[in-house]
C-alpha cells in the first residue's frame, strides 16, 4: 500500500470520530507487516480519562485479530501543525513496533515521515524487564 493511500484511509476516519468535547477529530491507519491496514479514530467520554486516541483504537483493532506485527502508521488531524501521536500512543506503539514509521498530517494535507524511536527517543519496552 503507498503512503498516499493508508493516509486517505486515516483521513477518512477522521469523519467517525466522536468528539463532543474537543471538537478535534483524529484519524489513524495502521499498516501490519503482511498488508492489513487497521484503522481507528478518536472516541472522547465525559471522564476524560476514559477517551481513547486513533491510534490506540487502531492497535487494540490489530492485536484483537492477531496482528501484533506493524510496519507504518498514518496519523491525521485537523490542526496547522502535523497531528503527532500522544506520549500515550508513542508508549503503546513502541510496546509492538519501535523501529516503525509514522507519517503524521496537517489540516493542509502536508505530511511528515518520522520514525517511532524518533517521537519517543530512549523508550521503555519488554526488554527493559527482565
Amino acid at each position: 500500500m503507498t503512503e498516499e493511500k493508508l493516509m486517505e484511509l486515516a483521513v477518512s476516519m477522521m469523519e467517525r470520530a466522536y468528539v463532543p468535547y474537543s471538537h478535534f477529530p483524529v484519524g489513524a491507519a495502521l499498516e501490519c507487516s503482511d498488508g492489513t491496514v487497521f484503522t481507528g479514530c478518536n472516541v472522547e467520554n465525559a471522564a476524560y480519562g476514559a477517551c481513547i486516541c486513533a491510534e490506540r483504537t487502531a492497535v487494540v483493532k490489530a492485536v484483537s485479530e492477531g496482528h501484533r506485527d506493524f510496519v507504518r502508521i498514518a496519523v491525521a488531524g485537523g490542526s496547522d501543525d502535523f497531528c503527532y501521536p500522544c506520549g500515550t500512543c508513542r508508549q503503546v506503539l513502541y510496546e509492538f513496533a519501535p523501529d516503525m514509521d509514522v507519517i503524521c498530517r496537517n489540516k493542509a494535507g502536508k505530511t511528515h515521515k518520522l520514525p517511532l524511536r524518533e517521537l519517543l527517543p530512549h523508550g521503555f519496552g519488554g526488554s527493559h524487564l527482565g
